[in-house]
């Protein structure tokens, strides 16, 4: 008996290839940007054979959201307890690689998981930071070891956040070292730091328009745009639903709105930081204490403008991800004058770690803001950048 074409070329891991496509889709395109038809179209299949696989988008969704942090689970359970910090970094690095490009769902997307699948995510990564911790508490006895900890995930887990290229050895060497220079820094050295940083206010919203997106922001942080009704922001204003368009056209030009201020008050953030600094030195470390001072300050802002950009329209995105880039080329530009070993990728590759570890130490300490906290972050920081 002969079977038919299709059935001679399917793939016998056809589900793993679904589960990395729609991860890919998801993390570019944001959960409710995707399609179940464009994830079929990523695999090379119809959307009814994709449906055969998984019952609804929210059950692939969620299985794309559980594999790289099973594997990586899978990592810190085959090392034994006595195993060498490095060795296991390395392994997790090389887990991460693998699973790139679908790495953007764990760090904004999981927040539409239900909660009991949500719970049990921040479980497992709980198991993969408790193990960790214990080989940073062995090797290197320094304060707040869970947070060094924390923070050198953050390192490995940047990864996922852009798409420079370098050969995967490469970044195997780049993120190792800077993983372990974040787990051998003392978050206390840094004392004082908060204090050399001057962020702008957020402006006060005095127009309606500025009511508008001030309401509208916490609502997008807590619930996602997504989900996020015009009749909600305008209740939260005291509006009429059909008075929000006097001032927004539609709900994306709220969103585009935050993302603009956010990107204008880290500009702002920077030059003043900047203007302070004597050298290249000092001027990496007012960058750092500056995002980290942001970071916290302005954390719902922050992370509406970074969790939701992805899903824009590609024209109203383009100059935000243009602001984004130039606000990297500024942090590449004063450390490559620190580290003149750096070439401009592997200069971005370590920018975008510090960014790692100010995002994953900043929730570990749910981002409550005091001075001590921001010094803590911003040492870990710096030595991300191997300083």
């Amino acid at each position: 008996m002969t079977t038919g074409p299709a059935a001679a070329t399917r793939p016998r891991n056809r589900r793993q290839v679904i589960v990395e496509s729609a991860g890919q889709v998801f993390s570019e395109r944001g959960y409710h940007g995707a399609s179940m038809e464009e994830i079929a179209a990523a695999v090379g299949i119809s959307a009814p054979a994709l449906y055969r696989h998984f019952p609804n988008k929210y059950a692939l969704f969620a299985e794309c959201a559980n594999v790289m942090v099973d594997n990586l689970v899978g990592v810190v359970d085959e090392w034994p307890p006595d195993a060498a910090l490095a060795d296991v970094l390395v392994a997790l690095t090389r887990v991460t690689v693998a699973h790139r490009a679908s790495g953007g769902i764990y760090r904004w997307e999981a927040r539409y998981l239900g909660r009991a699948d949500r719970h049990l995510l921040r479980a497992k990564f709980g198991h993969v930071v408790g193990r960790v911790t214990e080989m940073v508490r062995r090797e290197y006895p320094l304060p707040e070891e869970r947070l060094r900890a924390v923070a050198a995930l953050g390192v490995i887990g940047s990864v996922t956040m852009h798409h420079t290229s370098i050969a995967q050895r490469r970044i195997e060497d780049l993120v190792l070292r800077s993983a372990m220079r974040v787990v051998a820094t003392d978050p206390t050295t840094a004392a004082g730091t908060a204090r050399l940083v001057e962020l702008p206010a957020q402006p006060v919203p005095r127009t309606r328009r500025a009511e508008i997106l001030a309401a509208a922001v916490p609502l997008f942080a807590r619930d996602g745009f997504a989900t996020v009704t015009n009749a909600q922001i305008a209740q939260a204003v005291g509006l009429a639903p059909s008075a929000i368009y006097r001032h927004y056209p539609g709900k994306v030009d709220i969103l585009v709105a935050a993302c603009l201020q956010a990107a204008e008050l880290l500009a702002q953030a920077v030059d003043r930081s900047l203007q302070r600094a004597a050298d290249p030195r000092q001027a990496v470390v007012a960058l750092a204490a500056a995002y980290v001072a942001y970071c916290f300050e302005h954390n719902t802002l922050n992370s509406v403008a970074e969790a939701e950009v992805a899903g824009l329209p590609d024209d109203v995105r383009r100059p935000l991800i243009l602001a984004q880039r130039e606000h990297i080329a500024v942090w590449e530009q004063q450390l490559r004058a620190v580290r003149p070993d750096l070439d401009r990728r592997q200069a971005r590759l370590l920018v975008h770690a510090g960014f790692g570890v100010a995002v994953e130490a900043g929730r570990a300490l749910r981002w409550q803001d005091s001075p001590g906290h921001r010094d803590a972050v911003t040492a870990l920081v710096t030595g991300a950048l191997t300083l």
